[in-house]
């Protein structure tokens, strides 16, 4: 697992206007600390006196936002199906004049953590190996983002079957590739995007699409 590198109070952020009155924390205050909690040890570091203590606030505040740690952990699974599998979604169906834009309109999600908290995706798969209700959860967001990544091959003249297996391993070796935490100086990784397209699609990858992706990964500046 890895620990989130922004800010987990708005109070430490200076982005932020500063939290006045009696209004110490606020509901995605609980929230950004309950993340990291459970990004960092698993669901069971989920602990409200835990994390009022974090905070130095009154746990009592706590119920303020939420009714109990059941709803605070049901708010974190929420978040990361809005945030995790709408962002694989939506970046499947957006415009792509080429299968290779296509793919890498989907290799955006994995470029950004902003888009996609891969800390968040795998600790709540470690939860889910403990927690049948939370297994079929994750396999029915697996089944949704599959779908999504299947259209988009459907979307550029894929056979049916074609499309089921190119979406799966497209999807499996992404995913893959964080669960292993496999460390590429951005550059190699980028390198490797062409090769990766042709094996993923069956056809070269088109050059202006590709290099539109590589261009915009460069300015991002990731290491």
């Amino acid at each position: 697992m890895t620990r989130r590198d922004t800010p987990l109070l708005h109070r430490d952020d200076p982005a932020r206007a500063a939290l006045t009155g009696h209004v110490k924390v606020t509901r995605e205050d609980w929230l950004n600390h309950a993340r990291d909690a459970l990004v960092t040890g698993g669901a069971g570091e989920v602990k409200i006196l835990g994390l009022a203590r974090q905070m130095g606030v009154s746990r009592s505040s706590f119920y303020g936002y939420f009714r109990d740690r059941s709803d605070l952990l049901d708010a974190l699974l929420t978040e990361w199906e809005a945030r995790n599998s709408a962002q694989i979604i939506a970046h499947c169906r957006l415009p792509a004049a080429s299968i290779t834009e296509g793919c890498c309109n989907f290799f955006r999600c994995f470029v950004d953590d902003a888009k996609f908290d891969r800390g968040l995706d795998f600790a709540v798969r470690e939860w889910a190996r403990r927690d049948r209700g939370l297994r079929l959860r994750v396999d029915a967001a697996d089944t949704a983002r599959l779908a999504a990544v299947e259209a988009m091959f459907l979307a550029h003249g894929y056979a049916p079957a074609d499309a089921d297996a190119r979406a799966r391993i497209l999807y499996f070796m992404q995913l893959g590739y964080h669960a292993l935490e496999v460390f590429e100086p951005m550059p190699l990784r980028l390198s490797r995007v062409g090769s990766y397209i042709m094996g993923f699609t069956g056809m070269p990858p088109e050059p202006f699409a590709l290099s539109a992706f590589i261009a915009e990964v460069e300015a991002m500046g990731a290491p």
